[in-house]
């Protein structure tokens, strides 16, 4: 996985050191931690991380508020961090959650799953623009070699 700058959304400070040590350790650049909604959006803003690890429960205020407002400016990969992750399943059924307490394998696995995947065929099957086919043009041919040696080495 690539080196990602990440903005860690966490109340309890010694939690967001440990996590910000841990995602550091792993090869990571952490461009914030924060304690709030307020400081949240405007880090976001600020950094423009690649993805946000956000604790579900920021004192009084609520990690999925925080979220849905940064998301208003556009798409954003995060991952949500509770103690119980029913609360958050109950409204974003689809979330990233990462239930406390966790090991580094299960925050590797849940940056993995937060982050858009490409397409895993979009090299084997180019857009034709010119709706004919590359049938007709003829270059399947040219294409075929590639696309099955691409397979067989998956």
């Amino acid at each position: 996985m690539k080196p990602l700058r990440i903005l860690v959304v966490e109340d309890e400070g010694i939690v967001a050191f440990l996590l910000a040590q841990i995602l550091e350790s792993m090869g990571h650049e952490v461009c914030g931690i924060e304690n709030d909604k307020a400081g949240a959006i405007a880090a976001a803003k600020r950094c423009k991380p690649d993805l946000m690890i956000v604790d579900d429960r920021l004192g009084r205020e609520s990690g999925l508020t925080v979220i849905e407002t940064i998301l208003l400016d556009g798409s954003m990969p995060h991952v949500f961090v509770s103690g119980d992750v029913s609360r958050i399943r109950s409204s974003r059924p689809l979330a990233v959650v990462l239930e406390k307490p966790f090991f580094e394998a299960d925050l590797e696995q849940a940056i993995r799953r937060a982050l858009p995947q490409p397409a895993a065929v979009s090299h084997l099957c180019p857009i034709d623009p010119t709706g004919e086919g590359f049938a007709a043009r003829g270059q399947v041919a040219d294409r075929a070699p590639s696309a099955v040696a691409s397979l067989g080495s998956a």
